[in-house]
């Protein structure tokens, strides 16, 4: 009795003291009738007058030299037109990884200081690494969404944890957790083009189906200009921030066929020497400083005279199909921006174009017709196995990926690539234009002063008129790392307020001060390499003076040793100050590992139509290299019933269970190389059990055996079953398939099955 009446009371006092904070906002006045009360209406949030929308398109794995306008061979229209009505920056460097640097550019703070210090798929457990950024370094969306400004995110989304990646949440670190209050997206590192797993807020849906012809590019157009179109007509005054982050182009780079098209024969001239003519045009543009010399071609990668024709012919389409991806979001960005201009709303739009990390080297030597392959420790897919596909390259088969040769063309003049500390890995280009905030006598020129993606969000801030708060629903808020870059827009030779900036990411590590660099490749290896061997001790610095030397062409660390000594003391300096430590370049353990964390941990695991889908890899039965069997529960009218039991995977690897032709039937899937198991009797009508049954018989290996009611119907052997991942987008569903087909043009997704009444996995050992 006693207990409840101390609940009456603090219940009374909750209610009271919200009262009271009711009546203490209230400006009016209540009397006893309305005829002596005066009303009052708080005035709502709006952004200040004149506030400008604000726009990034942060595109993915383009290197510094791949644009047109920064001296590339790809014409980007949209972005030169951008350019040239703003301004360049052609010393802008980032994470050298997608993830990292789009949790940075968000947060304003360095990527090791808010979890990120890696991909969200190599999580660890340390600060710097947990993949989940603390409620402290909220970033420029949600600041700019309680000042105002409607917030809406558009295209990848590849920073959560994956193991929440999934319905069940939780949506902390989704968008709608980090500011944004409208996501279309996918929440993957990549996707396929045109069949990709789409999520609407927190619903998932499947936007190709039924639609020929589907392109996503297209798709995040059309979803950014009927947002906008309906946020004007809902209230033309509130300005928008809109996040505009295509999967090009990341592998798979996949175009219209006539966009792929269009660059037929126009890399003919080989990597070698496009490099030559790329520099060449930066030199003329101003993009780099006169008598910036070329970095030596990566000694692992072929000089082009060396290929036979057959290889040329194959690299060549595999640029050409890169070309395409590229030219065709640059075009689809157009429109959204013809159409902020037909609004009148372009003049007050702050435009920011960026990439996420230099142009990507995981297709190898060879490039590759699924980069599912690298992520499996399979990464030089030999030329013999990618030149079947030659004719098919770009289209929606393939997880298309270019040969790191012309990676290395594309990030002229530097050396390396995405994943590295040197600037083939984090320089990239940056256009920022906004007509009512820099004066027209700056347009087209370029800026020189060092910046870096956490810059990003301070400058946005700046511009907006807005100061970031000290506390967000009580939690007071990291500062930011990063400094804003508004200094420089009108001021060419403005001082650079940017003078100390590390990187770190999978052991590779650099300091920039002052002009100066220090920078190690981590054991020497390269992006197509997971693992190697070698400790971080053993690491070889090297030094440069990027006064001297944009391109990081010429190591002086023999005779700077002073110099180095310097900054490699100040490169601990700053590691210990941003949750550097620890340090490890193991890529394959840590994905593994982490997959295994996260995974469900009981040996029964049952799932019950009609939506038991997307269940991210992560959380799926843990099958991998176990003993296991899938048991289907069906209801199987006299009709038949075709359709999809379990799957996970689709056409880059994985496994499916399905009825097809009234044959019950088990793909299974490694890296392209499919085998093939049916059942020697049709399936019955009624109540059946259908199972798939896998005997380990070693390491990565097996054999699958059908049985219908108990009876054996076919069995096969396995030679090879995938390590690490089935697929970096597509996800574990019951009763349907809601990515790709595991065989192409074999059945049409969905392909549900509703005769489906029980699935169950039992996972061995």
């Amino acid at each position: 009795m006693k207990s409840f009446k101390l609940f009456l009371l603090i219940t009374g006092l909750l209610i009271f003291s919200k009262i009271d904070a009711q009546e203490k906002e209230f400006k009016g006045k209540i009397g006893t009738t309305l005829a002596d009360s005066e009303e009052y209406w708080p005035d709502p949030v709006t952004a200040p007058e004149g506030a400008p929308n604000v726009l990034i398109w942060l595109i993915d794995d383009m290197g510094y030299g791949h644009s047109s306008a920064f001296g590339g061979l790809t014409p980007m229209p949209t972005i030169e037109k951008l350019a040239n009505n703003g301004l360049r920056y052609n010393n802008f460097h980032t994470t050298a990884l997608c993830s990292p640097s789009r949790a940075a550019i968000a947060a304003g703070r360095n990527h090791h200081n808010i979890g990120m210090g890696s991909h969200s798929l190599t999580a660890m457990g340390f600060p710097g690494y947990n993949a989940h950024p603390p409620e402290s370094a909220k970033g420029f969306s949600e600041i700019l969404k309680r000042e105002g400004w409607s917030t809406m995110f558009i295209g990848k989304w590849d920073h959560t944890p994956q193991w929440e990646s999934t319905f069940a949440g939780p949506f902390d670190r989704w968008p709608s957790g980090d500011g944004w209050e409208h996501f279309y997206g996918f929440m993957s590192g990549d996707m396929n083009n045109f069949n990709p797993i789409m999520w609407t807020d927190h619903t998932p849906m499947q936007p190709n189906y039924d639609q020929p012809g589907y392109h996503v590019n297209e798709d995040m157009a059309d979803t950014a200009i009927n947002w906008i179109s309906m946020l004007k007509a809902s209230d033309h005054k509130k300005p928008f921030c809109m996040f505009w982050a295509t999967g090009a182009v990341h592998a798979p780079h996949q175009a219209p066929k006539n966009w792929v098209e269009k660059f037929k024969g126009k890399f003919s001239m080989g990597y070698d020497k496009a490099r030559e003519l790329i520099l060449a045009n930066q030199i003329e543009m101003g993009i780099v400083p006169k008598g910036t010399k070329l970095s030596p071609r990566d000694e692992t990668i072929p000089a082009w005279e060396t290929l036979n024709d057959q290889e040329k012919a194959l690299y060549g389409r595999q640029m050409e199909a890169f070309a395409g991806q590229l030219a065709y979001t640059d075009y689809e960005f157009g429109r959204v921006l013809e159409y902020l201009e037909k609004i009148g709303e372009l003049d007050n739009t702050v435009v920011i174009f960026t990439s996420d990390n230099g142009g990507s080297g995981e297709g190898g030597l060879h490039g590759t017709f699924n980069e599912n392959g690298f992520f499996n420790g399979v990464p030089n897919i030999p030329y013999e196995t990618n030149s079947q596909y030659i004719n098919e390259w770009g289209n929606k088969v393939g997880v298309w990926h270019v040969t790191a040769g012309w990676t290395q063309a594309g990030n002229t003049p530097f050396q390396y690539y995405k994943q590295s500390a040197h600037r083939g890995g984090n320089a990239d280009a940056l256009v920022i234009s906004w007509p009512k905030g820099i004066d027209k006598e700056n347009n087209g020129q370029v800026r020189e002063q060092y910046h870096h993606i956490i810059d990003i969000a301070p400058t946005i801030l700046e511009a907006a008129g807005v100061e970031a708060p000290e506390v967000i629903d009580g939690v007071k808020q990291m500062p930011f790392d990063g400094v804003p870059m508004n200094y420089s827009f009108n001021k060419p030779k403005a001082k650079d307020t940017r003078n100390v900036q590390y990187y770190e990411l999978f052991g590779n590590r650099a300091i920039y001060a002052n002009g100066w660099t220090a920078v190690t490749l981590h054991r020497g290896k390269r992006p197509w390499v997971l693992n190697a061997t070698g400790s971080i001790e053993d690491d070889k610095w090297e030094l440069y003076n990027l006064k001297e030397d944009f391109s990081q062409s010429d190591d002086v660390a023999d005779k700077y040793p002073e110099k180095l000594a310097e900054l490699r003391a100040l490169f601990k300096e700053e590691a210990l100050k941003n949750n550097v430590l620890p340090i490890d370049g193991d890529v394959g353990p840590r994905l593994a590992k982490m997959q295994a964390q996260a995974a469900p941990q009981e040996k029964e695991l049952v799932y019950w139509p009609p939506a038991a889908i997307r269940v991210h890899e992560s959380v799926a039965p843990p099958v991998k290299n176990k003993s296991h069997e899938l048991i289907a529960e069906m209801e199987i009218p006299a009709s038949g019933a075709d359709g999809m039991l379990v799957t996970a995977g689709g056409r880059t690897s994985g496994y499916a269970l399905m009825i097809l032709d009234n044959q019950l039937i088990y793909i299974y899937n490694y890296i392209g190389h499919r085998t093939v198991l049916m059942s020697s009797e049709n399936v019955p009508v009624g109540k059946s059990e259908l199972k798939m049954v896998f005997t380990k018989t070693g390491e990565f290996k097996g054999d699958a055996e059908l049985f219908i009611n108990g009876k054996s119907v076919g069995k096969v052997e396995i030679p090879k079953t995938i390590p690490a991942t089935y697929s970096i987008e597509e996800t574990f569903d019951v009763g349907q398939d809601t990515g790709s087909p595991i065989i192409e043009d074999t059945y049409a997704v969905p392909f549900k099955n509703t005769a489906l009444q029980k699935l169950t996995v039992l996972v061995g050992e």
